[in-house]
């Protein structure tokens, strides 16, 4: 618990110390604020702006959380199907490979084509980004189940249902939680991606606007958020992991 909290604070240290890098180079540099704001202005338009920019932090908060909600489901759904039906796994499986490899920016203009500008589109993107880290952990989660504890079980007469629920998912546990975190962060990525699709709110918009505008300091202000929420996630399922699977974390700390 020691160590955690002095890593904790040993990374807040380097992060203050980037900052003041950036605001001293910044200040000798003389750049312009439209180039390269430093901290201090960044901070300074985060509160006097913060009326305006809480709409599009709000927005784009529901929309990451519904779409990861969803990836999360249809992830976990999609790879009890393939763990349970073997031979879909290997038709399916080469397949889920591919549909990562197509640029999730490219795919969003044929998305508004097909569903138009309403919240369909936006959810398939944060679902396309969300569900293939959860899909893959989890079925390395099931493969990774002790094939000695699977013999024990069936000759104590567990039929393959009982199999899944009382051992395989269980062990699956630390291996999903690594790709729901993954997924958690992903989702405010895809969802200021979805967000430019012409969404009226958002991060994203927000951005766009800033961007468009050369006020760089807002473009700053939306990073940061983009990273906060992020890290809130990761933190949320940190803690939710810890709680569920107790025998990890007793495990970790007496190591």
């Amino acid at each position: 618990m020691k160590k955690q909290f002095l890593k904790g604070w040993s990374s807040l240290f380097v992060l203050l110390l980037l900052f003041i890098i950036w605001e001293v180079a910044v200040r000798l540099a003389d750049t312009p604020s439209w180039l390269l704001p430093s901290p201090a202005a960044i901070f300074t338009e985060a509160i006097t702006g913060w009326s305006n920019f809480s709409i599009h932090l709000l927005s784009t908060v529901q929309l990451a959380l519904l779409g990861f909600i969803l990836g999360s489901v249809f992830g976990l759904l999609t790879a009890m199907v393939l763990h349970l039906v073997p031979f879909l796994r290997e038709a399916v499986y080469p397949l889920l490979i591919l549909s990562q490899n197509i640029p999730i920016i490219v795919l969003a203009p044929l998305l508004v084509i097909w569903f138009g500008f309403g919240l369909l589109p936006k959810l398939i993107v944060i679902t396309l980004v969300c569900f293939f880290p959860i899909t893959i952990a989890a079925l390395d989660g099931f493969r990774q189940t002790p094939q000695d504890l699977k013999t024990y079980m069936m000759m104590a007469g567990a039929n393959r249902k009982q199999l899944f629920w009382k051992l395989e998912l269980p062990f699956s546990l630390p291996s999903l939680f690594s790709g729901i975190k993954i997924s958690a962060t992903y989702s405010v990525m895809g969802a200021v991606i979805s967000e430019w699709l012409g969404a009226k709110t958002g991060i994203g918009v927000y951005m766009t606007l800033a961007s468009s505008s050369f006020r760089t300091d807002r473009v700053f202000v939306a990073i940061f958020a983009i990273m906060l929420i992020s890290l809130l996630f990761f933190a949320i399922i940190l803690i939710a992991e810890r709680k569920l699977v107790r025998w990890r974390s007793i495990e970790g700390e007496t190591k």
